[in-house]
């Protein structure tokens, strides 16, 4: 059977901490993609080249301050094809948080959280969209967040991201609404645009060490790897426009669990266990914020007099 990514072109950003970026620029890599990675830490990049490397990928090291606007994002896509060739698949990963009441926030501050979570994906779109509709193929995934939801309420849940999430959450809610009119501009043109989120939290690498994970809440970052390769490899007719949520995509689409370097399936976390997991995170996040049925999304509204 043929690698999933054979012969395609990746950019990748936010590919230098271990978490997400990085596990989905190694796992394109070890489906065949030569990967161009970005981030702001040359070292951090040079790790996720070196592990690329250890899969027989082919990296190209791209540093970039993505937060600015005159930081070299504008040329990036153009860096990457000249290197490369045409990027056939975008994963726009790199992103800033932070919770705090709104009043907290500076205008400095809400201007860096912009300008990373929502207008450099919205730069990059721009620069490789024009080529993907020339060749009729492409593949944008644009990470997301949970934070991005409306919390139900009155009464709200006490989380974070109902409570302190204005600025977070404001940023991946445009993001979202952002991907959606980007997949209605390219339906039909052979161009899946997508969003993925994950299902509650990730198991990055530092959170890990410092003994944070509970296994309830938490999901392995191979299970992020592969929801981005099923969303970076795609067909557009069948996957497309969707907010989508790591564990229900995998459970949705049968898709078999693989470790990072596509070597191994990864035991527990399987089509057949998905289910069990997810409601073992929505029993967490109701216990423990008040969120009620949180993977539901029904809201109240006002009644329809259209019809």
């Amino acid at each position: 059977m043929g690698r999933a990514a054979e012969g395609r072109v990746a950019l990748v950003t936010g590919a230098s901490q271990g978490g997400t970026g990085t596990v989905a620029a190694v796992r394109l890599a070890a489906e065949g993609a030569a990967v161009a990675i970005t981030a702001r830490s040359v070292d951090g990049l040079e790790r996720t080249r070196a592990e690329i490397e250890s899969v027989g990928g082919t990296a190209l090291v791209l540093p970039c301050d993505l937060g600015d606007r005159d930081g070299g994002r504008e040329t990036l896509v153009a860096r990457a094809e000249s290197e490369l060739g045409p990027v056939d698949i975008l994963v726009n990963n790199a992103a800033a948080g932070g919770y705090r009441p709104l009043e907290a926030w500076s205008q400095d501050d809400l201007d860096a959280v912009m300008e990373l979570n929502l207008y450099t994906p919205w730069s990059l779109m721009r620069q490789t969209r024009p080529g993907m509709r020339e060749r009729g193929v492409g593949w944008i995934v644009n990470l997301t967040s949970f934070a991005g939801e409306l919390p139900p309420g009155p009464p709200f849940p006490t989380s974070r991201p109902a409570k302190t999430g204005s600025a977070y959450g404001a940023s991946k809610a445009a993001l979202n609404r952002l991907t959606i009119a980007a997949a209605s501009e390219t339906e039909g043109q052979g161009i899946a645009v997508n969003a993925l989120t994950p299902q509650a939290a990730i198991a990055v690498p530092s959170l890990v060490a410092a003994g944070w994970v509970d296994e309830t809440y938490f999901e392995p970052v191979d299970t992020m790897a592969q929801a981005v390769l099923a969303l970076s490899t795609c067909d557009p007719a069948h996957l497309h426009g969707r907010i989508a949520y790591s564990l229900q995509l995998l459970h949705e689409l049968d898709e078999p669990v693989l470790d990072t370097h596509g070597e191994h399936l990864v035991d527990g976390w399987q089509p057949a266990d998905l289910p069990a997991r997810i409601a073992r995170q929505a029993a967490t996040m109701t216990e423990t914020a008040a969120w009620p049925s949180p993977f539901t999304f029904r809201r109240v509204s006002s009644p329809d007099f259209s019809a």
